[in-house]
């Protein structure tokens, strides 16, 4: 089997030019810090619930589980997203060098103090700071070359730097979280259901085109507007009021709406595709979450709000993230966007980490599911980073020019 990094290694590179390349876009440091992190983060949790404690979070560890998944690794992956596909969006010079350097740099260090103990203050001003700092960086582009419509973005950007803010404030002033999980991850797979309305039928339609197919993925239109607004107000509800018939009935109806987008999309025929089709499996995963959020609205089923979140957050956020990832590393580091059979099996992993973490709420006292849950995570974002890390630390064949000029090419059509 071929290895991705081939090209790159048939040139000889000096130390600057591979640091040059690092931080010639962000989806390489993002990208690359948000999969080892995944990786040490799940493996650092799963020891702990086996007594082998290798941190000391100010929070205890299963605060710092929850919220390093969702506001450790989560703004990691859209930031590295966002700071790729603005640039395209817009028409505007991305963010490179030191610039990029000193914003990853301080996402790092959001990482290292959340697991160390450090005075409370400083940890929570280094944590919080990093959403605000990435939202202005956008809004600035955004403004600059006056594409008001790319502005929406930033609304989720912020509710979720607000859900990071109302964590801590829970945490360290009541002992517990509670609506700063719920907004972060609704706020999260709001970002999801928008920026995947963009591009999964965009992509689609690219590949059919390509194919000669005559099917034709309904773009983003008014129902798609419909669907976004209602699941705004509906996740707003499920956030304040997590249990109840209101919730359950809304949460039911924007599963229902989800389900009817995807069909919009031609999903089935990218099956002959699987870094497309992957795509379509991965938003599946939110009304297939939603359906189980609503049952456990409805029924007050501790074991089924837990499932549900779990399916949101490995195979919707975590499934969607990881092909994201993997379409974008290739696509800008000059590789043809094709998924070998390790990346397939990667990408299997994390849905399949998923369905077993599901099956452990429902097996209870049988802590197998979890570390097979786990196990699973980890190793589908472990073969993320042997066989796409490399080339992100790699110059692009060609050079910094064509990879910036490669954008067209990548996955932010």
């Amino acid at each position: 089997m071929a290895n991705v990094g081939q090209g790159d290694k048939r040139q000889s590179h000096g130390p600057g030019a591979y640091a040059l390349a690092f931080l010639s876009l962000g989806f390489r440091p993002f990208f690359l810090g948000a999969a080892l992190f995944g990786v040490l983060a799940i493996g650092m949790w799963v020891l702990s619930l086996r007594a082998v404690t290798l941190i000391s979070p100010g929070y205890g560890m299963t605060m710092w589980h929850m919220h390093e998944m969702l506001f450790g690794y989560g703004p990691a992956v859209l930031s590295g997203f966002l700071l790729t596909a603005v640039p395209n969006w817009t028409g505007r010079k991305p963010l490179t060098g030191m610039g990029l350097g000193a914003l990853w740099l301080l996402w790092l260090v959001g990482r290292v103090v959340m697991m160390t103990a450090v005075p409370q203050a400083v940890m929570i001003v280094l944590d919080v700071a990093f959403l605000p700092v990435v939202a202005v960086v956008m809004g600035a582009g955004i403004v600059a070359a006056q594409n008001w419509r790319n502005l929406v973005v930033l609304g989720p950007i912020a509710l979720f730097g607000v859900a990071n803010a109302i964590f801590h404030y829970e945490a360290s002033q009541l002992g517990y979280a509670d609506y700063g999980i719920r907004l972060g991850l609704a706020a999260l797979v709001f970002l999801i259901t928008l920026i995947g309305g963009r591009i999964i039928p965009a992509f689609s339609r690219n590949w059919l085109v390509k194919q000669g197919s005559n099917r034709r993925p309904v773009g983003f239109g008014r129902f798609d507007g419909i669907v976004l607004l209602m699941s705004a107000v509906a996740l707003a509800l499920w956030v304040l009021l997590p249990v109840g018939g209101a919730t359950a009935l809304a949460l039911a109806l924007i599963a229902v709406l989800h389900g009817v987008r995807m069909t919009r999309w031609a999903g089935l025929a990218t099956r002959p595709e699987p870094l497309l089709f992957v795509l379509h499996a991965a938003y599946a995963m939110i009304p297939t979450g939603l359906v189980l959020l609503s049952l456990g609205a409805g029924t007050g089923n501790g074991g089924l709000q837990v499932g549900a979140l779990h399916v949101l957050g490995i195979g919707a956020i975590g499934g969607m993230t990881l092909s994201v990832m993997i379409r974008a590393s290739l696509g800008h580091t000059g590789r043809a966007l094709r998924a070998d059979g390790w990346l397939r099996a990667g990408l299997m992993f994390v849905f399949a980490s998923a369905g077993a973490r599901v099956a452990a709420e429902f097996l209870a006292g049988n802590p197998v599911w979890i570390d097979l849950s786990a196990g699973l995570w980890m190793a589908g974002f472990s073969v993320f980073v042997l066989r796409i890390g490399p080339s992100l630390v790699t110059p692009r064949p060609g050079g910094l020019r064509n990879e910036w000029m490669a954008r067209m090419n990548g996955w932010a059509e």
